[in-house]
């Protein structure tokens, strides 16, 4: 068997790929010239505007690739919503990576679409379904979005108040579209099959 200098360079990177961790809510080194891959745990990138306000650009997990070569925006930040496992992927590997990087560009225009729909209560369900499509957890009762995100989160990312928030979803919940398990939102969709 051969192997060429590619496939040297590749494995010999590989191994040099370190695992690193961090607790919640602390930041991910931003570099210029790599990608972080999740390995375990959820994070948010985000920038904030001009008055300080934060804007949420998307939520990440296992197998996700984050990083500043993926953005053009200014400030730009990688905070950990859990414990999170990462690794640093240099230049010379992104090639291998490109399922992943595919799935960033999709999850963000995705996101941006949630972002556009009218009126506010359409888009916070939406935004609810695609974290439970993203972090979910199949129950017999509907979907559990493993991810404790407080109504604050949700405003930031839906441009929209806490207040707001608050009351849409306790109209849901009134509803029976979502009820509240511990600090999570379970979603009341039919056809699942286990039980918490």
């Amino acid at each position: 068997m051969t192997f060429s200098t590619t496939d040297t360079l590749t494995s010999t990177a590989n191994k040099q790929l370190t695992q690193n961790l961090f607790t919640r809510r602390s930041i991910i080194p931003i570099k210029h010239d790599v990608l972080w891959r999740i390995q375990r745990g959820i994070v948010r990138t985000l920038t904030w505007n001009e008055d300080g306000t934060c804007i949420t650009l998307g939520y990440w997990g296992p197998g996700d690739i984050v990083g500043y070569p993926l953005t053009k925006v200014n400030p730009y930040q990688i905070e950990c919503l859990t414990s999170v496992e990462a690794i640093i992927t240099p230049p010379q590997l992104w090639h291998e990576d490109i399922k992943a990087l595919l799935y960033h560009i999709q999850q963000g225009e995705e996101l941006i679409s949630i972002l556009h729909r009218k009126p506010t209560s359409l888009k916070l369900w939406q935004f609810l379904v695609w974290l439970s499509e993203k972090f979910g957890r199949d129950l017999e009762q509907g979907k559990l979005i493993d991810l404790n995100i407080t109504h604050q989160d949700i405003s930031e990312v839906l441009n929209t108040t806490r207040v707001t928030v608050t009351r849409i979803l306790q109209q849901f919940e009134e509803e029976g579209k979502i009820w509240r398990y511990k600090r999570s939102i379970v979603l009341n969709l039919p056809g699942k099959l286990t039980i918490i």
